[in-house]
């Protein structure tokens, strides 16, 4: 099936559900992502409120409190959201090559298997009983059973425990992210074998995220190519295989492919939102004059938040600071219309609302 790079991109937006119908609740446009890159976490809260009815700042935080939705490292070595009963599963399937691929930097920060298990101990009797505790709580008891109790070490340390399933986030305790103990919040499920979690994630990836390539799930999820292709020879009959510019890209044929009616043209994405991140080879085409060139791209500067529109990347976006006040400083290509560019201030306009406060937009 050949198709157009311009379909590819209507086709995604659709599934991720950014021009089309939202998701009733946070928790489910998370699984509908399988997992949300959440490094920068209000930049990873409005990549799911966007893609939720209704949503806010406040609502999307209050079902992370209330534990619909976790943040952990699973996929690669970085934080992401995931739904708590996608946590062991998904965890078993990637853990072990993420792990691996740390070991070197591990060793360098005096971290091995014996330190994190020391480490696991400690999480164990400090967190027991659903107690909630910030890394700087945590970090006293660390110090006392003679383990790494600042800095990168400790950071690290906590990274070792959530790959091997041992902690998970917790509420907010302000700005700052707690960890609690995933056997006393997530229950316990029977293991997937090997063949069926590869199945499911790759299907899992395909339908909220295609029509993708093997590439751009191979980075996504730190599996290997042969993972995946065997991934798809399980579930090839759920999947539809196209083509463009000589790349073949899969995309489940059941999910929403249409731009619904009265959908948004413009998108105000945040860093790291799924929607640009996961594609390095076949991204938004650049607006004529980008403020950033015309080779502007969130892969190689995936620290610009991305202002789309009909299609197109067309700028940068970033909040200001402001108490009460959403200032959003736009900067726009030079081939962006007076249309385009009213479309894109009602995308400020969203963002303001979701974070319940006044909106106000520069444009430069």
């Amino acid at each position: 099936m050949g198709i157009t790079r311009e379909w590819v991109l209507r086709r995604r937006m659709a599934a991720q559900r950014l021009t089309s119908s939202g998701l009733p609740e946070p928790a489910d446009a998370v699984r509908l992502l399988t997992c949300v890159q959440a490094q920068e976490t209000p930049n990873a809260m409005w990549s799911v409120g966007m893609r939720t009815r209704g949503a806010t700042d406040d609502s999307v935080r209050a079902a992370f409190d209330e534990g619909r939705f976790l943040r952990t490292h699973i996929l690669r070595p970085t934080w992401h959201f995931v739904a708590p009963q996608d946590l062991r599963w998904i965890l078993a399937l990637t853990s072990p090559k993420v792990l691996s691929s740390m070991r070197g930097h591990f060793a360098g920060l005096g971290l091995d298997e014996d330190v994190a298990a020391r480490g696991a101990d400690v999480f164990r009797k400090v967190l027991a009983g659903r107690t909630a505790l910030t890394r700087r709580e945590i970090a006293p008891h660390m110090e006392a059973a003679g383990l790494p109790h600042n800095g990168l070490p400790l950071g690290d340390l906590h990274q070792m425990n959530e790959l091997s399933g041992v902690i998970v986030s917790g509420p907010m305790k302000g700005a700052q992210h707690t960890y609690v103990l995933v056997d006393e919040i997530v229950p316990p499920e029977p293991a997937l074998d090997r063949d069926e979690a590869l199945a499911r994630l790759v299907h899992r990836f395909f339908a909220g995220h295609g029509p993708a390539s093997i590439k751009d799930l191979t980075r996504w999820a730190a599996l290997t190519q042969a993972d995946v292709r065997r991934g798809l020879a399980i579930v090839g009959d759920r999947l539809e295989r196209a083509e463009v510019d000589g790349t073949a890209l899969w995309f489940d044929p059941t999910v929403p492919a249409r731009t619904a009616a009265g959908a948004p043209r413009a998108h105000l994405l945040p860093t790291y939102d799924e929607a640009t991140l996961t594609y390095p080879a076949l991204g938004f085409p650049v607006a004529p004059g980008h403020p950033r060139g015309p080779d502007a791209d969130p892969w190689i500067d995936p620290y610009a938040s991305t202002v789309l529109v009909d299609g197109l990347n067309a700028g940068t976006w970033k909040r200001a600071p402001g108490r009460g006040v959403a200032r959003i400083q736009l900067r726009l290509a030079t081939g962006v219309t007076p249309d385009q560019t009213a479309e894109v201030e009602t995308a400020a306009d969203r963002l303001a609302t979701y974070l319940g406060a006044a909106r106000e937009a520069f444009v430069t």
